[in-house]
């Protein structure tokens, strides 16, 4: 499911629709926005499967409980954190 197998294709794994994710959030945007940015680039970029909204939906919760994206004033952002050093 994370990582692609036998039966998850390599451009459906999470990791891989999360990465695709964080590309389309070089500006924030509303879940329905990036949803359809993400949509439109794979389209471009010709890859073969289709990913549900619920699979997107998912890709969301990995890179928000990993702590790469935030939602502020109803947009997703990426989240840059600055670790501190002892």
């Amino acid at each position: 499911m994370l990582l692609p197998n036998k039966s998850i294709p390599s451009d459906q794994a999470m990791i891989a629709v999360g990465a695709q994710i964080l590309a389309q959030l070089e500006q924030p945007g509303t879940v329905s926005a990036v949803w359809q940015r993400l949509i439109e680039w794979r389209s471009e970029k010709n890859m073969p499967s289709a990913i549900p909204f619920w699979w997107f939906a998912l890709s969301l919760d990995m890179l928000y409980s990993v702590g790469v994206i935030c939602i502020q004033n109803g947009e997703l952002k990426r989240e840059i954190r600055v670790s501190e050093t002892q």
